[in-house]
């Protein structure tokens, strides 16, 4: 990948990051002018089903918000260009409730009773108080002066975000979000559309998952953006790609071949912090669990010397050490 191109695969299409084109359509609106700025309001992970992903390898860069430490802690590593706010955005300054699903991370919602039925997907949350800003309080900190989309995704707190800024100064080309109930997926722009339609953008797209509007002095935007779902083969999306070490068509593939195989010959001399990091994340545990801390213990024996040498031998020939 390059930061001026973009990321390709096979047969030259471009790599789409999202559920539903969301990226795409924004480039055929967008992707004319120079790079710009986008807020990505619930970033989530900054590469899968990330709306802001394309538009970072492509030279932009913005403001993410996420919440989750997770997550928000992944941006400075991969986009560092990216400015982080690891809290929320709604309706008044201040702190609010996010209810945190670990598993499931795209539920987590301030919303509690979506939360609730939200478990039906079979993950459960816990409640964390976390620092919020209203979404002008945020591009005011930040000295926002373009931009060029917005997009929020927050499991049904849209209308919270939009009654948080002020749209006579701080007017974002194009706004797309979330559109559908998190637990039902009935349509749930009902909520918040008056609030944009007043402010005076123009609904132009429904995608089946967001809805996309174009503020009214940009008609030209409003042109280029299409008005029905594009063409679906026009990208390669991240589903279709897989695993990088597995599939030889992703775009990756030689560099994770190479990464995996130097791991794996590695493994006598890797430090058993780290060692007990990767194996506690693997099985879905805290670091600092004591299921972590006993993993970590169990490093230290010779049969898991042993283990790891048998392991290595595969990789580094059975000639090293």
């Amino acid at each position: 990948m390059t930061s001026n191109t973009g990321g390709t695969v096979a047969a030259g299409k471009p790599l789409s990051y999202t559920q539903n084109l969301e990226d795409w359509h924004l480039w055929l609106a967008l992707g004319g002018d120079e790079p710009g700025v986008y807020i990505d309001v619930g970033g989530g992970h900054p590469i899968a089903d990330n709306v802001s992903m394309w538009f970072y390898e492509r030279g932009w860069q913005g403001i993410v918000v996420e919440p989750q430490t997770a997550l928000a802690r992944l941006y400075p590593r991969v986009r560092p260009r990216d400015t982080v706010f690891e809290g929320l955005v709604g309706r008044t300054s201040g702190t609010a409730d996010l209810h945190v699903f670990p598993r499931l991370h795209g539920l987590s919602t301030t919303v509690g009773a979506n939360a609730e039925r939200s478990q039906v997907h079979g993950d459960t949350f816990r409640t964390v108080t976390l620092p919020m800003l209203t979404l002008a309080d945020l591009c005011e900190r930040h000295g926002v002066d373009r931009i060029d989309f917005l997009k929020i995704d927050v499991e049904g707190a849209e209308a919270d975000v939009l009654a948080g800024n002020d749209w006579t100064r701080f007017r974002p080309k194009i706004v797309v979000a979330e559109a559908i109930d998190p637990a039902t997926n009935a349509p749930a722009h009902a909520a918040w559309e008056p609030i944009l339609l007043g402010a005076g953008y123009v609904f132009r797209l429904d995608d089946t998952l967001n809805r996309f509007y174009v503020a009214g002095e940009c008609a030209d935007v409003l042109a280029r953006l299409p008005a029905e779902r594009g063409d679906w083969a026009a990208v390669t999306h991240m589903y279709e790609i897989g695993k990088a070490p597995v599939n030889e068509a992703h775009p990756e593939h030689g560099l994770a071949s190479e990464l995996a195989r130097g791991l794996w010959a590695s493994l006598p001399y890797l430090p058993t912090e780290l060692l007990s990091r990767l194996l506690a994340t693997a099985r879905g545990l805290d670091p600092a669990s004591p299921e972590a801390t006993a993993i970590a213990a169990g490093l230290t024996t010779e049969e898991m010397r042993a283990a790891l040498a048998r392991i290595a031998c595969g990789y580094d020939g059975g000639q090293l050490g």
